[in-house]
């Protein structure tokens, strides 16, 4: 008679006889301290797009970064500041070593502000759609514990703050973690338990945000910080111990492999396919490029003619960007011919979009000898026009 053992490290063996199969066969499962993910996907477990800083549509680098909180580089990370210090954010190629990334979150102090008025902060914050995270059963007796772990390094030694923020019902929880080591990739992680109190709305508006508190005043500092569960008082937010990140003009912050996922032990970072990840970027910001648009009929009355042009789907109708067509006028030639001399410029307007397309229309400025009804072509006269589709939470 032979069988079939499933064996584990300590916690000894399973054996299950097979009288009708000849010979024996062991099926060893990971060590307890492992978890089953270390040897098989799981599917898009990681909760945050883009985590590991490859994608940025915006631009690698900006400077002179000193208030409001705004998505300036790398796609769905955000910088907020105000009033503590000024800052340069920018994509790096400095990752840590053997992880399988390319690119990091830099942040880096150019002005320095050692002493914060009370209202001051500085911190790195990434917002979450609500219907993304109902598997999180939050605001029920089952609630689930989620884990972050990232990885970071910073030439400022000492306690850094990470706070879970539940937008829609004005909750928080708020850890510690600590940056052992100057100039040193990191390892981080860290264990939220499950919050039974507040259910997240099921639909594409912010429910569930968290923030990297990298400096904050005493608005922030002042009270106890919440480890529990609470509702959000912001003296309660940040730790007292929380360093400033501010307060040197050497100061850097880089972070990269940041993942959010259900359970209370970290698993290797999903690394997923490039195409994959840029298409999930593009539900929340798309550039889309034109140095030339659809036929259109010319009346010489000056008519509007629209056009309206697709989109990839995104979250909600973008907020749209036209600013860079200002030096691009718009030349108009006939159908099947290149375009020669400009004939007659076109005033341009890129209207409000749905979700999934945007309209732009022309309107005809300057006399032409064309008759009525002919079929032209409007074309921008000074290389390709930029329009911005932009539909972050």
């Amino acid at each position: 008679m032979a069988s079939i053992k499933l064996k584990g490290d300590t916690s000894g063996e399973v054996i299950i006889s097979a009288p009708s199969v000849a010979g024996n066969t062991t099926l060893e499962l990971p060590a307890t301290s492992s978890t089953l993910a270390t040897q098989n996907s799981l599917g898009v477990r990681n909760l945050i797009i883009n985590g590991d800083m490859r994608i940025a549509q915006r631009g690698t680098s900006v400077s002179s970064i000193s208030s409001g909180a705004t998505y300036n580089t790398i796609d769905r990370m955000r910088f907020g500041v105000n009033s503590l210090g000024t800052w340069t954010q920018s994509q790096s190629t400095e990752v840590p070593t053997g992880q399988g990334f390319a690119k990091s979150f830099k942040l880096d102090c150019t002005t320095a502000d050692a002493s914060p008025s009370a209202s001051d902060y500085a911190f790195f914050n990434y917002n979450i759609e609500g219907q993304n995270l109902q598997h999180l059963k939050k605001g029920t007796a089952n609630a689930e514990s989620v884990t972050m772990s990232f990885w970071v390094k910073s030439n400022k030694t000492g306690t850094y703050t990470f706070e879970l923020d539940d937008n829609d019902n004005d909750r928080s929880i708020s850890k510690t973690y600590t940056v052992d080591s100057a100039n040193t990739w990191e390892k981080k992680t860290i264990t939220i338990e499950g919050d039974t109190t507040g259910t997240l709305d099921n639909d594409n508006n912010n429910s569930l945000r968290f923030y990297f508190w990298l400096g904050a005043g005493s608005n922030f500092t002042s009270g106890t910080l919440q480890t529990s569960w609470q509702s959000t008082i912001d003296a309660n937010r940040v730790s007292s111990s929380n360093v400033n990140l501010g307060d040197s003009t050497n100061n850097e912050w880089y972070i990269t492999g940041v993942q959010l996922e259900v359970g209370t032990e970290a698993t290797p970072f999903e690394h997923r396919p490039y195409d994959m990840e840029f298409q999930r970027c593009q539900r929340y910001y798309t550039n889309v490029y034109h140095n030339q648009f659809c036929a259109a009929v010319y009346e010489p009355n000056g008519d509007t003619r629209t056009q309206v042009l697709p989109i990839g789907t995104m979250r909600a109708s973008p907020t749209l960007n036209p600013s860079s067509y200002s030096a691009h006028s718009i030349n108009l030639g006939v159908s099947g011919n290149s375009v020669n001399t400009p004939t007659a410029t076109w005033n341009l307007t890129v209207n409000h979009a749905g979700n999934n397309y945007y309209s732009i229309d022309t309107n005809q400025n300057g006399a032409v000898a064309y008759p009525s009804g002919t079929s032209v072509i409007i074309v921008g006269a000074h290389g390709v026009g930029t329009i911005t589709c932009d539909a972050e939470l």
